[in-house]
Protein backbone atom coordinates (compact mmCIF):
# COMPACT_ATOMS: atom_id res chain seq x y z
CA UNK A 1 0.00 0.00 0.00
CA UNK A 2 0.94 3.35 -1.20
CA UNK A 3 1.56 6.32 0.94
CA UNK A 4 -1.45 8.05 1.58
CA UNK A 5 -3.00 11.44 -0.64
CA UNK A 6 -1.18 14.54 0.24
CA UNK A 7 -3.21 17.23 1.40
CA UNK A 8 -3.05 20.69 1.42
CA UNK A 9 -4.37 23.57 2.78
CA UNK A 10 -5.34 26.20 -0.22
CA UNK A 11 -5.54 29.63 1.30
CA UNK A 12 -7.69 30.49 -2.34
CA UNK A 13 -10.37 27.92 -1.55
CA UNK A 14 -10.13 27.69 2.25
CA UNK A 15 -9.73 24.07 2.85
CA UNK A 16 -7.82 21.13 2.77
CA UNK A 17 -7.25 19.68 -0.85
CA UNK A 18 -5.74 16.46 -2.12
CA UNK A 19 -2.78 17.63 -4.01
CA UNK A 20 -2.35 16.71 -7.70
CA UNK A 21 0.25 18.65 -9.86
CA UNK A 22 -0.24 19.93 -13.14
CA UNK A 23 2.20 17.44 -14.57
CA UNK A 24 2.03 14.17 -13.21
CA UNK A 25 5.60 13.49 -11.27
CA UNK A 26 6.48 17.16 -11.13
CA UNK A 27 5.80 20.15 -8.68
CA UNK A 28 6.27 23.88 -9.58
CA UNK A 29 6.74 26.18 -6.24
CA UNK A 30 7.59 29.63 -5.43
CA UNK A 31 8.04 30.82 -2.28
CA UNK A 32 8.16 35.08 -2.26
CA UNK A 33 11.96 35.53 -0.58
CA UNK A 34 13.38 37.98 1.74
CA UNK A 35 13.81 42.02 0.86
CA UNK A 36 17.23 42.27 1.82
CA UNK A 37 17.87 45.26 3.82
CA UNK A 38 19.00 43.46 7.46
CA UNK A 39 19.65 40.33 8.71
CA UNK A 40 16.84 38.31 8.42
CA UNK A 41 14.76 37.41 11.68
CA UNK A 42 12.99 34.60 13.12
CA UNK A 43 10.09 35.24 11.55
CA UNK A 44 12.29 34.74 8.03
CA UNK A 45 13.35 31.69 9.41
CA UNK A 46 9.57 30.39 10.56
CA UNK A 47 8.56 30.74 6.63
CA UNK A 48 11.71 29.14 4.94
CA UNK A 49 11.73 26.19 7.25
CA UNK A 50 8.25 25.79 6.60
CA UNK A 51 8.37 25.85 2.83
CA UNK A 52 12.03 23.29 3.09
CA UNK A 53 9.80 20.81 5.09
CA UNK A 54 7.11 20.83 2.30
CA UNK A 55 9.80 20.69 -0.19
CA UNK A 56 12.05 17.93 0.80
CA UNK A 57 8.78 16.22 1.88
CA UNK A 58 7.50 16.84 -1.96
CA UNK A 59 11.00 14.80 -3.26
CA UNK A 60 10.66 11.81 -0.49
CA UNK A 61 7.55 11.66 -2.11
CA UNK A 62 9.33 11.32 -5.27
CA UNK A 63 8.26 14.30 -7.20
CA UNK A 64 10.76 15.84 -9.22
CA UNK A 65 10.48 19.63 -7.95
CA UNK A 66 11.38 22.64 -9.25
CA UNK A 67 11.65 25.38 -6.38
CA UNK A 68 12.37 28.84 -6.90
CA UNK A 69 12.65 31.82 -4.09
CA UNK A 70 12.99 35.11 -5.23
CA UNK A 71 15.32 38.46 -3.60
CA UNK A 72 13.34 41.64 -3.81
CA UNK A 73 16.78 43.53 -3.95
CA UNK A 74 15.23 46.64 -5.33
CA UNK A 75 13.12 48.31 -2.73
CA UNK A 76 11.86 51.44 -0.84
CA UNK A 77 13.56 49.90 2.70
CA UNK A 78 16.31 48.60 0.94
CA UNK A 79 17.12 52.86 -0.88
CA UNK A 80 16.45 54.37 2.45
CA UNK A 81 18.37 52.09 4.75
CA UNK A 82 21.50 52.38 1.61
CA UNK A 83 21.22 56.06 1.95
CA UNK A 84 21.32 56.11 5.38
CA UNK A 85 24.39 54.06 5.88
CA UNK A 86 25.89 55.64 2.70
CA UNK A 87 26.25 52.46 0.66
CA UNK A 88 24.92 51.79 -3.08
CA UNK A 89 21.68 50.18 -2.68
CA UNK A 90 22.12 47.07 -4.68
CA UNK A 91 25.54 46.71 -2.81
CA UNK A 92 23.67 46.44 0.95
CA UNK A 93 21.15 44.48 -1.01
CA UNK A 94 23.76 41.85 -2.28
CA UNK A 95 25.52 42.02 1.36
CA UNK A 96 21.76 40.79 3.26
CA UNK A 97 21.43 38.16 0.66
CA UNK A 98 24.54 36.65 1.17
CA UNK A 99 23.90 36.59 5.02
CA UNK A 100 20.22 35.21 4.10
CA UNK A 101 21.73 31.93 2.56
CA UNK A 102 24.12 31.55 4.69
CA UNK A 103 21.54 31.57 7.84
CA UNK A 104 19.23 28.88 5.55
CA UNK A 105 22.54 26.60 5.51
CA UNK A 106 22.76 27.12 8.82
CA UNK A 107 19.17 26.10 9.62
CA UNK A 108 19.32 23.00 7.13
CA UNK A 109 17.19 24.23 4.34
CA UNK A 110 18.19 22.99 1.14
CA UNK A 111 19.09 25.36 -1.69
CA UNK A 112 16.04 26.22 -3.82
CA UNK A 113 16.34 25.33 -7.71
CA UNK A 114 16.34 29.23 -8.94
CA UNK A 115 16.80 32.01 -6.41
CA UNK A 116 16.29 35.08 -8.98
CA UNK A 117 17.07 38.61 -8.22
CA UNK A 118 14.82 41.46 -9.14
CA UNK A 119 17.95 43.54 -10.67
CA UNK A 120 18.57 40.55 -13.04
CA UNK A 121 14.87 40.30 -14.11
CA UNK A 122 14.10 44.03 -15.27
CA UNK A 123 13.74 42.78 -18.93
CA UNK A 124 11.04 40.19 -17.85
CA UNK A 125 9.68 42.91 -15.76
CA UNK A 126 9.25 45.23 -17.89
CA UNK A 127 7.50 42.53 -20.75
CA UNK A 128 4.85 42.23 -18.34
CA UNK A 129 4.15 45.43 -17.73
CA UNK A 130 4.00 46.06 -21.49
CA UNK A 131 1.48 43.28 -22.13
CA UNK A 132 -0.49 44.79 -18.79
CA UNK A 133 -0.80 48.09 -20.15
CA UNK A 134 -1.75 46.35 -23.94
CA UNK A 135 -4.37 44.60 -22.15
CA UNK A 136 -5.99 47.84 -21.13
CA UNK A 137 -5.38 46.50 -17.11
CA UNK A 138 -2.75 49.19 -17.04
CA UNK A 139 -1.92 52.70 -16.83
CA UNK A 140 0.43 55.63 -17.42
CA UNK A 141 0.78 58.88 -15.61
CA UNK A 142 4.37 61.01 -16.79
CA UNK A 143 6.47 58.17 -16.52
CA UNK A 144 4.68 56.48 -13.51
CA UNK A 145 2.67 53.04 -14.49
CA UNK A 146 0.41 51.85 -12.39
CA UNK A 147 -2.51 48.35 -12.22
CA UNK A 148 -6.08 49.69 -12.74
CA UNK A 149 -7.85 47.14 -10.34
CA UNK A 150 -11.30 48.35 -11.70
CA UNK A 151 -10.21 46.04 -14.92
CA UNK A 152 -9.85 43.11 -12.64
CA UNK A 153 -13.12 41.71 -11.16
CA UNK A 154 -12.23 38.88 -9.34
CA UNK A 155 -9.94 41.44 -7.52
CA UNK A 156 -10.43 40.36 -3.60
CA UNK A 157 -10.88 36.64 -4.59
CA UNK A 158 -7.59 35.20 -2.80
CA UNK A 159 -7.70 37.59 0.77
CA UNK A 160 -11.52 37.75 0.68
CA UNK A 161 -11.65 41.70 0.96
CA UNK A 162 -14.04 43.97 -0.61
CA UNK A 163 -12.49 46.75 -3.36
CA UNK A 164 -13.87 49.20 -1.30
CA UNK A 165 -12.42 47.77 1.96
CA UNK A 166 -8.98 48.50 0.35
CA UNK A 167 -6.12 51.07 1.77
CA UNK A 168 -4.97 53.25 -0.45
CA UNK A 169 -1.90 52.51 -2.02
CA UNK A 170 -2.30 49.12 -2.18
CA UNK A 171 -0.67 48.14 0.90
CA UNK A 172 1.84 49.90 3.65
CA UNK A 173 5.43 50.27 1.86
CA UNK A 174 3.94 53.47 -0.69
CA UNK A 175 2.24 56.36 0.34
CA UNK A 176 -0.76 57.54 -1.87
CA UNK A 177 -0.65 59.20 -5.24
CA UNK A 178 -3.87 61.52 -5.51
CA UNK A 179 -3.47 60.83 -9.85
CA UNK A 180 -4.35 57.68 -9.73
CA UNK A 181 -7.86 56.21 -10.87
CA UNK A 182 -8.47 54.32 -8.06
CA UNK A 183 -7.21 54.82 -4.35
CA UNK A 184 -6.23 50.81 -4.77
CA UNK A 185 -4.63 51.05 -7.91
CA UNK A 186 -0.74 49.86 -7.84
CA UNK A 187 2.31 50.48 -8.92
CA UNK A 188 3.37 48.41 -11.73
CA UNK A 189 6.77 50.99 -12.85
CA UNK A 190 8.17 54.24 -10.73
CA UNK A 191 10.04 57.00 -12.21
CA UNK A 192 13.44 57.79 -11.06
CA UNK A 193 13.86 60.03 -8.26
CA UNK A 194 17.50 61.41 -7.03
CA UNK A 195 19.43 58.90 -5.10
CA UNK A 196 17.42 55.80 -6.46
CA UNK A 197 18.67 53.00 -8.72
CA UNK A 198 16.91 53.04 -12.50
CA UNK A 199 16.94 51.39 -15.98
CA UNK A 200 15.53 52.62 -18.91
CA UNK A 201 11.94 51.34 -19.87
CA UNK A 202 9.46 52.54 -22.53
CA UNK A 203 7.72 55.13 -19.82
CA UNK A 204 11.16 56.88 -18.94
CA UNK A 205 13.77 55.76 -16.44
CA UNK A 206 12.56 54.02 -13.13
CA UNK A 207 12.33 50.84 -11.39
CA UNK A 208 9.86 48.32 -10.29
CA UNK A 209 6.81 47.91 -8.21
CA UNK A 210 6.45 45.29 -5.10
CA UNK A 211 4.57 43.35 -6.89
CA UNK A 212 4.84 42.76 -10.39
CA UNK A 213 8.58 41.92 -9.31
CA UNK A 214 7.34 38.26 -8.29
CA UNK A 215 4.98 37.43 -11.10
CA UNK A 216 7.55 38.37 -13.62
CA UNK A 217 10.23 36.15 -12.14
CA UNK A 218 7.50 33.23 -11.15
CA UNK A 219 6.50 32.86 -15.12
CA UNK A 220 9.78 33.18 -15.91
CA UNK A 221 10.70 30.17 -13.71
CA UNK A 222 7.52 28.31 -14.07
CA UNK A 223 5.53 29.71 -16.48
CA UNK A 224 2.06 31.13 -16.60
CA UNK A 225 0.31 28.45 -14.91
CA UNK A 226 2.25 26.16 -12.41
CA UNK A 227 1.44 24.44 -8.63
CA UNK A 228 2.27 26.06 -5.82
CA UNK A 229 2.62 29.49 -4.63
CA UNK A 230 4.10 29.86 -1.19
CA UNK A 231 4.69 32.93 1.81
CA UNK A 232 3.81 34.44 4.96
CA UNK A 233 0.71 35.21 5.86
CA UNK A 234 0.69 38.87 6.12
CA UNK A 235 1.25 38.77 1.96
CA UNK A 236 -1.98 37.55 1.51
CA UNK A 237 -3.03 41.02 0.62
CA UNK A 238 -1.63 43.36 -1.00
CA UNK A 239 1.24 41.64 -2.14
CA UNK A 240 -0.17 38.46 -3.38
CA UNK A 241 -3.69 39.48 -3.71
CA UNK A 242 -1.80 42.41 -6.71
CA UNK A 243 0.31 39.53 -7.86
CA UNK A 244 -2.67 37.21 -8.86
CA UNK A 245 -4.40 40.13 -10.19
CA UNK A 246 -1.18 41.67 -12.46
CA UNK A 247 -0.21 38.06 -13.05
CA UNK A 248 -3.73 37.20 -15.25
CA UNK A 249 -3.96 40.58 -16.58
CA UNK A 250 -0.69 39.73 -18.41
CA UNK A 251 -1.37 35.96 -19.31
CA UNK A 252 -5.20 35.07 -18.96
CA UNK A 253 -4.70 31.58 -18.72
CA UNK A 254 -2.50 32.52 -15.69
CA UNK A 255 -3.45 29.56 -12.83
CA UNK A 256 -1.90 28.63 -9.60
CA UNK A 257 -3.36 25.27 -8.15
CA UNK A 258 -2.55 26.03 -4.07
CA UNK A 259 -1.79 29.35 -2.62
CA UNK A 260 -0.10 28.27 0.81
CA UNK A 261 0.86 30.51 3.65
CA UNK A 262 2.53 30.20 7.00
CA UNK A 263 1.78 31.85 10.51
CA UNK A 264 3.40 33.94 11.79
CA UNK A 265 6.03 34.39 14.95
CA UNK A 266 4.71 36.00 18.04
CA UNK A 267 6.22 37.42 21.30
CA UNK A 268 3.79 38.93 23.81
CA UNK A 269 1.19 38.37 21.67
CA UNK A 270 2.25 40.44 18.91
CA UNK A 271 3.44 39.56 15.55
CA UNK A 272 7.91 39.84 15.15
CA UNK A 273 8.34 42.52 12.52
CA UNK A 274 11.20 44.38 11.64
CA UNK A 275 9.23 48.10 11.53
CA UNK A 276 7.70 47.16 15.13
CA UNK A 277 11.32 46.61 16.35
CA UNK A 278 10.35 43.24 18.42
CA UNK A 279 12.01 40.61 16.71
CA UNK A 280 14.94 38.47 16.84
CA UNK A 281 17.37 38.00 13.83
CA UNK A 282 17.88 34.25 13.19
CA UNK A 283 21.79 34.73 14.23
CA UNK A 284 20.83 36.22 17.51
CA UNK A 285 18.95 32.90 18.26
CA UNK A 286 21.82 30.70 16.96
CA UNK A 287 24.67 32.95 18.99
CA UNK A 288 22.59 30.94 21.76
CA UNK A 289 20.73 27.87 20.67
CA UNK A 290 21.95 25.07 18.04
CA UNK A 291 20.26 25.80 15.12
CA UNK A 292 18.64 22.33 14.80
CA UNK A 293 16.94 23.67 18.34
CA UNK A 294 15.82 26.43 16.32
CA UNK A 295 14.42 24.05 13.34
CA UNK A 296 12.93 22.02 16.06
CA UNK A 297 11.01 24.85 18.10
CA UNK A 298 9.47 25.77 14.54
CA UNK A 299 8.59 22.52 13.94
CA UNK A 300 6.89 22.34 16.84
CA UNK A 301 3.67 24.10 15.87
CA UNK A 302 1.44 23.62 12.71
CA UNK A 303 2.90 25.66 9.55
CA UNK A 304 -0.36 27.20 9.18
CA UNK A 305 -0.31 28.10 13.40
CA UNK A 306 1.50 31.20 14.53
CA UNK A 307 4.29 30.25 17.20
CA UNK A 308 4.83 32.11 20.37
CA UNK A 309 8.45 32.77 20.86
CA UNK A 310 9.84 32.30 24.67
CA UNK A 311 13.67 31.18 25.09
CA UNK A 312 11.93 28.26 27.44
CA UNK A 313 10.58 26.85 24.16
CA UNK A 314 14.09 27.04 22.80
CA UNK A 315 15.37 25.60 25.54
CA UNK A 316 12.97 22.51 25.40
CA UNK A 317 13.43 21.90 21.62
CA UNK A 318 17.26 22.31 22.28
CA UNK A 319 17.08 19.19 25.10
CA UNK A 320 14.70 17.06 22.81
CA UNK A 321 17.26 17.20 19.82
CA UNK A 322 20.18 16.54 22.45
CA UNK A 323 18.10 13.47 23.26
CA UNK A 324 17.90 12.68 19.54
CA UNK A 325 21.33 12.72 19.16
CA UNK A 326 22.56 11.23 21.91
CA UNK A 327 20.66 8.45 21.45
CA UNK A 328 21.88 8.05 17.79
CA UNK A 329 25.27 8.26 19.16
CA UNK A 330 25.18 6.10 21.77
CA UNK A 331 23.94 3.46 19.16
CA UNK A 332 26.15 4.62 16.30
CA UNK A 333 28.80 3.45 19.45
CA UNK A 334 27.46 0.28 20.32
CA UNK A 335 26.81 -1.20 16.58
CA UNK A 336 30.78 -0.19 15.77
CA UNK A 337 31.82 -3.62 15.92
CA UNK A 338 28.96 -5.05 14.27
CA UNK A 339 27.77 -3.15 10.67
CA UNK A 340 30.21 -5.38 8.61
CA UNK A 341 27.62 -8.30 7.53
CA UNK A 342 24.70 -7.85 9.40
CA UNK A 343 21.48 -8.47 8.19
CA UNK A 344 18.52 -6.00 8.91
CA UNK A 345 15.98 -8.88 7.26
CA UNK A 346 15.80 -10.86 10.37
CA UNK A 347 14.66 -7.73 12.62
CA UNK A 348 12.92 -8.84 15.47
CA UNK A 349 9.31 -9.31 14.56
CA UNK A 350 8.18 -6.45 17.43
CA UNK A 351 10.00 -3.82 16.37
CA UNK A 352 9.71 -4.56 13.17
CA UNK A 353 5.77 -3.77 13.76
CA UNK A 354 7.13 -0.99 15.97
CA UNK A 355 8.90 0.74 12.94
CA UNK A 356 6.04 -0.08 10.13
CA UNK A 357 3.69 1.68 12.46
CA UNK A 358 5.67 4.30 13.11
CA UNK A 359 6.32 5.24 9.26
CA UNK A 360 2.82 4.65 8.56
CA UNK A 361 2.12 7.58 11.52
CA UNK A 362 4.62 9.31 9.86
CA UNK A 363 3.11 9.40 6.34
CA UNK A 364 -0.08 10.18 7.53
CA UNK A 365 1.03 12.84 9.37
CA UNK A 366 2.69 14.62 6.73
CA UNK A 367 0.34 13.84 4.02
CA UNK A 368 -2.25 15.79 6.32
CA UNK A 369 -1.18 19.14 4.99
CA UNK A 370 2.24 19.02 7.14
CA UNK A 371 1.51 17.93 10.69
CA UNK A 372 4.89 18.21 11.89
CA UNK A 373 4.14 18.14 15.29
CA UNK A 374 2.63 14.52 15.26
CA UNK A 375 5.79 13.31 13.34
CA UNK A 376 8.02 14.83 16.37
CA UNK A 377 5.65 13.51 18.82
CA UNK A 378 6.04 10.12 17.75
CA UNK A 379 9.74 10.28 17.21
CA UNK A 380 9.73 9.33 20.39
CA UNK A 381 9.19 5.99 19.99
CA UNK A 382 11.29 4.54 17.69
CA UNK A 383 13.70 6.38 20.51
CA UNK A 384 12.87 5.05 23.86
CA UNK A 385 12.73 1.84 21.36
CA UNK A 386 17.01 2.17 20.38
CA UNK A 387 17.28 3.09 24.39
CA UNK A 388 15.76 0.02 25.52
CA UNK A 389 17.59 -2.76 23.08
CA UNK A 390 20.73 -1.05 24.32
CA UNK A 391 20.30 -1.05 27.56
CA UNK A 392 19.23 -4.93 26.94
CA UNK A 393 22.48 -4.96 24.30
CA UNK A 394 25.16 -4.57 27.08
CA UNK A 395 26.94 -8.18 27.97
CA UNK A 396 24.35 -10.10 26.30
CA UNK A 397 25.90 -13.51 24.88
CA UNK A 398 22.96 -13.49 21.80
CA UNK A 399 23.06 -10.19 20.38
CA UNK A 400 22.44 -10.91 16.81
CA UNK A 401 18.56 -9.96 17.62
CA UNK A 402 19.62 -6.79 19.23
CA UNK A 403 21.92 -5.95 16.56
CA UNK A 404 19.54 -6.24 13.85
CA UNK A 405 17.08 -4.18 15.63
CA UNK A 406 19.19 -1.59 16.64
CA UNK A 407 20.72 -1.13 12.78
CA UNK A 408 16.75 -1.13 11.67
CA UNK A 409 15.68 1.39 14.17
CA UNK A 410 18.21 3.52 13.84
CA UNK A 411 18.06 3.73 9.68
CA UNK A 412 14.16 4.25 10.21
CA UNK A 413 15.01 7.25 12.51
CA UNK A 414 17.72 8.84 10.26
CA UNK A 415 15.22 8.89 7.04
CA UNK A 416 12.88 10.78 8.84
CA UNK A 417 15.30 13.29 10.32
CA UNK A 418 16.45 13.74 6.86
CA UNK A 419 12.79 14.08 5.08
CA UNK A 420 12.35 16.56 8.02
CA UNK A 421 15.76 18.54 7.70
CA UNK A 422 17.08 17.48 10.94
CA UNK A 423 19.30 14.78 9.95
CA UNK A 424 23.26 16.88 10.49
CA UNK A 425 26.94 16.04 10.80
CA UNK A 426 27.98 12.92 13.08
CA UNK A 427 26.15 12.69 16.42
CA UNK A 428 29.42 13.00 18.57
CA UNK A 429 29.92 16.80 16.55
CA UNK A 430 26.22 17.89 17.06
CA UNK A 431 26.66 16.90 20.81
CA UNK A 432 29.83 19.10 20.79
CA UNK A 433 27.92 21.82 19.91
CA UNK A 434 24.72 21.62 21.58
CA UNK A 435 27.24 21.32 25.28
CA UNK A 436 29.07 24.00 23.30
CA UNK A 437 25.77 26.33 23.31
CA UNK A 438 24.25 25.23 26.72
CA UNK A 439 27.92 26.36 27.97
CA UNK A 440 27.34 30.49 26.15
CA UNK A 441 23.61 30.24 27.71
CA UNK A 442 25.06 29.53 31.29
CA UNK A 443 28.14 31.53 31.00
CA UNK A 444 30.20 29.13 31.74
CA UNK A 445 33.22 27.52 30.60
CA UNK A 446 34.28 23.95 30.58
CA UNK A 447 36.67 24.30 32.78
CA UNK A 448 34.32 25.74 35.10
CA UNK A 449 32.09 23.65 34.85
CA UNK A 450 34.75 20.96 35.25
CA UNK A 451 35.89 22.51 38.38
CA UNK A 452 32.89 22.45 40.21
CA UNK A 453 31.88 18.97 39.58
CA UNK A 454 35.35 18.09 40.81
CA UNK A 455 34.15 20.47 44.34
CA UNK A 456 30.88 17.95 44.05
CA UNK A 457 32.88 14.73 44.29
CA UNK A 458 35.21 15.82 46.91
CA UNK A 459 32.22 17.15 49.30
CA UNK A 460 30.34 13.83 48.56
CA UNK A 461 33.41 12.12 49.70
CA UNK A 462 33.33 14.33 53.10
CA UNK A 463 29.79 14.20 53.42
CA UNK A 464 29.12 17.59 53.08
CA UNK A 465 25.58 16.94 51.16
CA UNK A 466 24.56 19.95 51.51
CA UNK A 467 27.30 21.68 49.69
CA UNK A 468 27.60 19.13 46.86
CA UNK A 469 23.12 19.59 46.55
CA UNK A 470 23.75 23.67 46.49
CA UNK A 471 26.49 23.21 43.58
CA UNK A 472 24.25 20.60 41.88
CA UNK A 473 21.39 23.15 41.91
CA UNK A 474 23.01 26.23 40.97
CA UNK A 475 24.73 24.63 37.96
CA UNK A 476 20.89 22.93 37.01
CA UNK A 477 19.58 26.79 37.52
CA UNK A 478 21.71 27.23 34.54
CA UNK A 479 20.94 24.31 31.98
CA UNK A 480 23.32 22.30 32.99
CA UNK A 481 22.49 18.85 34.35
CA UNK A 482 25.15 16.51 36.72
CA UNK A 483 24.75 12.84 36.53
CA UNK A 484 26.60 10.06 38.41
CA UNK A 485 27.97 6.86 36.81
CA UNK A 486 30.37 4.58 37.26
CA UNK A 487 33.26 6.12 36.00
CA UNK A 488 32.63 9.24 37.75
CA UNK A 489 30.22 12.74 37.16
CA UNK A 490 29.35 13.85 33.89
CA UNK A 491 27.31 16.48 32.50
CA UNK A 492 24.90 17.06 29.65
CA UNK A 493 22.72 20.47 28.86
CA UNK A 494 19.24 20.40 30.15
CA UNK A 495 16.11 22.06 30.99
CA UNK A 496 16.20 25.17 32.98
CA UNK A 497 14.00 24.09 36.27
CA UNK A 498 11.54 26.29 35.70
CA UNK A 499 10.29 24.38 32.55
CA UNK A 500 10.23 21.43 34.11
CA UNK A 501 7.32 19.56 35.97
CA UNK A 502 7.68 15.72 36.65
CA UNK A 503 9.85 15.44 39.53
CA UNK A 504 11.52 12.06 40.75
CA UNK A 505 14.07 11.89 43.69
CA UNK A 506 17.56 12.72 41.96
CA UNK A 507 19.43 13.91 44.79
CA UNK A 508 22.18 13.55 47.25
CA UNK A 509 19.91 14.57 49.97
CA UNK A 510 17.20 12.44 48.05
CA UNK A 511 15.14 15.83 47.42
CA UNK A 512 13.18 16.02 44.73
CA UNK A 513 14.68 17.60 41.48
CA UNK A 514 13.02 17.79 38.01
CA UNK A 515 13.62 14.74 35.75
CA UNK A 516 16.50 14.96 33.34
CA UNK A 517 16.09 13.30 29.82
CA UNK A 518 18.66 10.77 29.42
CA UNK A 519 19.57 7.66 27.84
CA UNK A 520 21.68 4.70 28.67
Amino acid sequence: MGPPELQIFNSMSKKKEVFNPRVEGEVGMYVCGVTPYDFSHIGHARAYVAFDVLHRYLIHLGYRVKYVRNFTDIDDKIIKRANESGEDPLSLSARFSQAFLEDMAELHCAPPTHEPRVSDHIDQIKDMITKIIKNECGYIIDEDVYFSVDKFPDYGRLSGRKLEDNRAGGGGRVSVDLRKRNPADFALWKSAKPGEPWWESPWGPGRPGWHIECSAMSSHYLGCVFDIHGGGKDLTFPHHENELAQSCAACPESRISYWMHNGFVNKDNQKMSKSDNNFFTIRDIIAKYHPLALRFFLMRTHYRADVNYSDRQLDTASDRVFYIYQTLHDCEVALSKFREGSLVDKVPADIQELIENFHAGFLTSMSDDLHTTAVLDDLMEPLKAINSNLKKFKGKKQQQPLIHALIALEKEVQDVLSTLGLLSSTPSEVLQQLRAKALERAGLTEEQVQQQIEERTLARKNKEYEKSDQIREALYAKGIALMDEPKGTIWRPCEPPEIQSEEVPNSDTNKCLPVVATTT
